[in-house]
């Protein structure tokens, strides 16, 4: 069954002013669409046609046979959970569990920012921060390209995407601004909230 671009789980105008319409007609209907078709060509007609993403993801990393499959699988993945990392209105802070456990790991929630905005703006080149949950502990956590936790054996909770073609239009080479905007006005915290009850 060949795999499908995901609609995106709000209008294309619900994340302004902090990301415009035209970003996000860009990077989920080119550039996401581009990797969902890239990995439809790359399995068809293969076994791993049969398999769903996480079986690609974590089976195909590391094997220097089928790096491409890997990217745009990973990158169909990571670009999926990405668009639920955000909301209109959200950043903010938690509450419940997810602020206890970012209060155990962490200190505070201004240190987890902290922290997850060097992970994101000391990438070097592209690729993704993370908030992760580790062995029942959470921890920030930076991938180059379209690697991601899962490949890693850990859970992904939150991701901000900072390949440039996530914020270019918008902030052009201001990656820090970019990364700021996602953490104080973009964070859907329920959806982390549930990923974080799933891994429990």
């Amino acid at each position: 069954m060949a795999f499908e671009l995901p609609p995106l789980p709000y209008d294309k105008k619900a994340l302004e002013p902090y990301i415009s319409a035209q970003t996000l007609e860009f990077h989920h209907g080119k550039h996401h669409q581009s990797y969902v078709t890239n990995l439809n060509n790359m399995v068809k007609d293969t076994p791993l046609a049969a398999h769903g993403l996480d079986d690609i993801i974590t089976t195909t990393f590391k094997d220097p046979d089928k790096v491409g499959v890997f990217n745009n699988a990973a990158q169909v993945w990571n670009h999926t959970f990405f668009w639920h990392c955000m909301k209109s209105g959200g950043g903010g802070a938690p509450s419940g569990d997810v602020a206890s456990a970012i209060d155990s790991a962490f200190g505070s929630l201004d240190k987890f920012k902290d922290e997850f905005k060097t992970a994101c703006t000391s990438q070097f080149g592209s690729g993704w921060g993370w908030l992760v949950a580790d062995g029942g502990k959470l921890s920030v956590m930076k991938t180059p390209n379209a690697e991601n936790p899962m490949a890693h054996g850990k859970t992904a909770l939150l991701t901000c995407d900072v390949w440039e073609h996530a914020y270019y239009l918008d902030y052009q080479n201001r990656r820090p601004d970019f990364v700021q905007a996602f953490i104080d006005h973009l964070i859907n915290w329920d959806f982390v909230a549930k990923n974080m009850a799933k891994s429990a």
